[in-house]
């Protein structure tokens, strides 16, 4: 996938990997280590961080570096751009980024401002700072997860369906901007998948239909797939595709109150 693969002998590629310390993140890291990858893997957790990249050093013979970082601060979020800005990997995956449920009038204010740092500003800042440098040598890639939440308002997940929705059309606009360039840009739009996500936003996991559900490595390798077909969006999952149409064709009114009525529900409940 990606650029052409390295060759014997010839220089390793390089991916950096925000939110590197579980789910889809670590998925994407433990795929790129056995693709040839060196990594700098990116997260708050720094002893998670360290273990996984001991193991994928040691299992797949690359480089795997770390750097612990609060994207949601300006400070963490400055460091990690200013690597990126002054050694543009050739992959850039913009991973990181958590989600709140519940009616906005009862959210936390610090966490609802934390999570429109980290799902938006940090995405938005790590491409900017990606970006040039790619253009310049003329190759890179940047995947930027997003979510299928993003395509409709989502009432009870009003701020993370928003932020969603930010990366989804800026990854669009971007493949537009550069498809010509050699530098690719993706928006992956997963469903439910099988991490410490649901757990950190309060989803409760059983109220979701088993067939609903994707594992991680299956979410990295259609975005990997699609990346090297050179596609905008990525929706992983047959299930999940359908259900983008449908988002699509839907009229907007029946979108948000079909899922403010399933969200509530499970509120309820």
């Amino acid at each position: 996938m990606g650029p052409d693969p390295t060759s014997e002998g010839g220089p390793r590629r390089r991916a950096l990997i925000t939110g590197a310390s579980a789910g889809i993140g670590e998925a994407f890291a433990r795929r790129l280590a056995r693709d040839a990858y060196d990594l700098v893997l990116v997260a708050r957790r720094k002893e998670r961080l360290e273990v996984l990249a001991h193991e994928l050093s040691e299992r797949h013979g690359g480089r795997a570096e770390v750097q612990t970082a609060d994207l949601a601060t300006p400070e963490g979020l400055a460091a990690v751009a200013a690597g990126v800005a002054e050694s543009p990997p050739d992959l850039v995956v913009n991973n990181a980024g958590f989600g709140t449920v519940g009616p906005l009038a009862q959210q936390d204010p610090e966490r609802e401002a934390r999570e429109i740092l980290l799902n938006v500003l940090a995405v938005h800042q790590l491409t900017r700072a990606a970006l040039p440098g790619m253009l310049a040598r003329g190759r890179g890639a940047i995947i930027n997860v997003s979510s299928l939440a993003g395509e409709m308002a989502a009432p009870y997940s009003a701020t993370y369906a928003a932020t969603k929705a930010f990366v989804t059309r800026l990854s669009e606009a971007l493949h537009e901007e550069v498809k010509e360039s050699g530098v690719r840009v993706q928006a992956l739009l997963p469903g439910f998948t099988r991490t410490e996500f649901q757990q950190e936003a309060g989803v409760d996991v059983d109220s979701v239909p088993r067939l609903a559900w994707m594992e991680p490595e299956q979410v990295v390798e259609a975005s990997l797939q699609a990346l090297e077909r050179g596609d905008a969006l990525c929706i992983p999952g047959a299930g999940n595709k359908l259900l983008g149409m449908l988002q699509a064709l839907a009229p907007r009114w029946m979108g948000r109150r079909l899922i403010g009525s399933m969200q509530k529900r499970r509120l309820v409940e």
